[in-house]
């Protein structure tokens, strides 16, 4: 056994010695994760811990401190079962702790089986076929790097800049992982390893990241930025295609009175828009209709309407008429289905109608 492996020894002895005294019987296992369990060890690795406490008595155990003879830092953490219960639902891809750590001291087999159960609950999500579920969990990161990103793009001084970058890195890092369905077992010198050997992923990945952290100035880091962010996007885009094998179609249930709300909702504000000269009116309005057949062409196999491309602020009647062309259009796909928009010719016939199925 040689210097190291001793002091570590002596770390693990210390925080059982410190349980008797303080805290009996507060540990339920202790482990060993990070470079001293893959091996990947180098002069400045310190030893990363498990330590599974079961009650609040067990916090006592935390500790940091500074090793000078070596020039190492050490960070004692305590982990209970909600957190590793947490990390077993498989929300980010750091959990290295839960599933690889090996296990040095034990206090009742019965906590070694509860640690592998939660294991084997990881181990049969990761190993199921990729689904809906696994693809929005894995957007979830991905929508955070946007947010960073605009972050990034709002900033103006270079420090600010590469503050929202280094996020914009982890959480594109994150969704790549979970969109792998795998997770980080080595530590962060070996990121680039990683990604490159995950199959779903932006083409030079690693290279892009690279450039991002070389930027020297505000404008190329934004630019690498957004080069980044694009390519992820459309990552995610290419693999939601892939992925889904669920036939969409549009049928009359899905479809009914969404023709008639679209007219409702905005046909009256785009004429009054045109009549007022009110651009806002206009183009908020085109906005809500957009995302209205965004969201029922997610569901459904009707074609993408390029809303936004009717609008025109220096002709907002034109603007109005381009809104209905857009609206026969939808009437078409409408009628395709067998539904038949439902009008009449005034409010007297609307009601003798509706109460005659009372």
């Amino acid at each position: 056994m040689n210097s190291v492996e001793i002091r570590n020894q002596k770390i693990i002895h210390a925080v059982i010695e410190k349980e008797k005294a303080v805290c009996p019987g507060a540990v339920a296992l202790i482990g060993i994760y990070g470079s001293f369990q893959t091996g990947d060890i180098h002069p400045y690795s310190d030893l990363d811990l498990l330590i599974l406490i079961k009650d609040e008595r067990g916090w006592q155990l935390g500790s940091a401190f500074i090793q000078e003879d070596l020039g190492v830092g050490h960070d004692i953490y305590c982990t209970n079962w909600d957190w590793l219960r947490h990390d077993a639902c498989y929300e980010h891809p750091h959990i290295s702790k839960l599933m690889d750590a090996r296990i040095v001291y034990c206090a009742d087999a019965k906590y070694m089986a509860e640690l592998e159960k939660l294991r084997e609950q990881v181990r049969i999500q990761l190993e199921a076929p990729f689904c809906q579920a696994d693809f929005n969990r894995a957007e979830k990161p991905l929508h955070e790097a946007m947010q960073y990103y605009a972050e990034a793009m709002m900033a103006e001084e270079l420090n600010d800049v590469r503050k929202a970058a280094g996020n914009v890195i982890y959480c594109a890092e994150n969704a790549v992982a979970m969109l792998n369905k795998t997770y980080f077992r080595m530590g962060v010198k070996r990121r680039y390893e990683e990604l490159n050997a995950m199959e779903r992923r932006p083409e030079n990945l690693c290279e892009m990241i690279e450039n991002i952290i070389t930027a020297m100035t505000v404008n190329s880091l934004k630019d690498r930025l957004t080069v980044l962010v694009r390519e992820l996007k459309l990552c995610f885009e290419r693999e939601k295609v892939c992925f889904s094998t669920t036939e969409k179609t549009a049928d009359a249930e899905t479809l009914k009175g969404t023709f008639e709300e679209m007219f409702s909702n905005w046909h009256g504000k785009m004429y009054l828009a045109a009549e007022t000269g009110n651009r806002y009116l206009a183009f908020m309005s085109l906005v809500s209709l957009n995302e209205m057949l965004s969201e029922i062409g997610s569901r459904t196999d009707i074609e993408t309407y390029d809303v936004l491309s009717v609008y025109d602020p220096d002709d907002l009647r034109k603007t109005a008429e381009g809104f209905d062309a857009l609206l026969r259009d939808y009437l078409t796909e409408y009628r395709k289905i067998g539904l038949k928009e439902k009008t009449y010719r005034d409010i007297d016939a609307f009601i003798a109608d509706y109460l005659s199925s009372c």
